[in-house]
């Protein structure tokens, strides 16, 4: 995650904390509005039946902690933040409050949203489709890698709801397919990792061609220094609802390392740990596109049955092979960081950082797929001499232990 910190330097929690004090201070109630109530059910939350409906039908039985706080204060038109790892739904957070506030009857884009890779906006634009079942909801997602004559024609025959990522959301804007007049709902998900790849000077770029009175949510696991400016830009008053950092790994997942004193050893570890566990599914994850080939060749001459998937691939590939991991045809999954906020399966019990994460930032979002919503998971991080300070930094950014992994793990499982 280039952008939270200088090159050569860890991105440390107290930046973050020190940052966010420090605006606070010089902005005080004045820019943040506090918003305290808390919502123990959806039935609870003042929402329209057929949303309800679609709720339930999608298997949300009881709000999550972001959840209770963050869908009425959205609903009510109000700006906010919300600081939320994955695996929580916030997804679902802000699709309710966009899909509560929509009029159906005008089949204009109202409401937009923005999300860093093509994979997360489809998975967004899924999660909507679903919620918004009952209501009718028309959802499209203007993504890189798909055609744009198509894109122009579903925008021209009228959508609700744009999802996509910022440079295809801007081209359609700028070629006047999109038609911002109606849009009165402006979200950013995954706000640290848009301004990682870059998206900055796209964002403000759409921003200025939106509707002036517009609703803003920003959404985003961490919040380094560039989140907060552009809150500060285009919110107003903006509700703040920030996870505490200790609660920001999740619950229910296990979490171990394997020393693998050097790298050579690592691709005998993980076919010893294949051969000795019954594994549903499992996601491995590498830092770089030439590895998960590499991997990939070296997995499948030892007969295991494995399927990759990164950024060099077209776009059709990737879905191809991410359905056939959705429907469990095929059960191991190696990728890289590109892919580890768009992945949502929920038979993932495993996830092996064959290498560590280069920040530790993107520590949550890889082991954030596999233990969603309370399910249980566990993530095995192959740690070399090398290693060894980047556990130390994802330990104390998280306030976590990772401790070794015990003979037993089977039992994990």
């Amino acid at each position: 995650m280039a952008g939270l910190a200088p090159e050569g330097s860890q991105f440390d929690s107290r930046q973050y904390d020190a940052k966010m004090s420090e605006i606070l201070s010089a902005e005080g109630q004045e820019f943040f509005t506090s918003y305290d109530e808390v919502y123990d059910s959806f039935d609870a939350m003042g929402l329209q039946e057929n949303l309800l409906r679609g709720i339930y039908a999608y298997g949300f039985e009881k709000p999550s902690a972001i959840q209770q706080r963050g869908i009425v204060p959205f609903c009510k038109g109000l700006d906010v933040i919300q600081q939320a790892q994955s695996g929580t739904g916030k997804t679902a957070t802000f699709c309710s409050g966009i899909l509560q506030q929509l009029d159906y009857g005008l089949v204009q884009c109202q409401a937009l949203v923005l999300a860093p890779t093509r994979e997360l906006a489809q998975q967004i634009e899924k999660v909507m489709r679903a919620l918004g079942d009952y209501l009718g909801v028309k959802v499209h997602a203007c993504v890189g890698g798909t055609s744009v004559r198509e894109d122009q024609r579903i925008l021209q025959a009228g959508v609700h709801v744009v999802v996509g990522t910022p440079g295809r959301v801007f081209d359609m804007l700028r070629r006047q397919s999109l038609r911002p007049d109606s849009i009165k709902m402006f979200v950013l998900d995954e706000a640290d990792e848009m301004l990682s790849r870059g998206f900055k000077d796209q964002i403000y770029d759409i921003f200025q061609l939106l509707p002036s009175k517009i609703q803003v949510g920003v959404f985003s696991a961490t919040m380094p220094p560039e989140a907060l400016e552009i809150t500060r830009k285009f919110m107003n008053k903006p509700v703040r609802i920030l996870v505490k950092r200790d609660e920001l790994t999740l619950e229910g997942i296990k979490q171990f390392y394997v020393n693998v004193d050097k790298e050579d050893w690592k691709l005998e570890t993980l076919c010893d740990l294949y051969e000795t566990l019954a594994i549903t599914q499992s996601v491995i994850f590498v830092n770089t596109r030439r590895k998960v080939d590499w991997l990939t060749d070296k997995m499948r001459s030892r007969d295991h049955t494995v399927s990759a998937t990164h950024g060099d691939m077209d776009q059709n590939t990737r879905d191809i092979i991410m359905r056939e991991f959705r429907s469990g045809s095929s059960r191991v999954l190696i990728t890289t960081d590109l892919l580890a906020r768009g992945i949502d399966v929920q038979q993932v019990s495993l996830v092996i950082n064959y290498d560590l994460p280069t920040q530790p930032e993107n520590y949550l979002h890889r082991i954030g797929r596999s233990g969603r919503f309370g399910r249980k998971g566990v993530a095995i991080n192959f740690v070399t001499t090398d290693d060894e300070r980047m556990l130390f930094d994802i330990q104390k950014f998280y306030n976590v232990v990772v401790e070794e992994l015990p003979a037993n793990v089977a039992d994990l499982l």
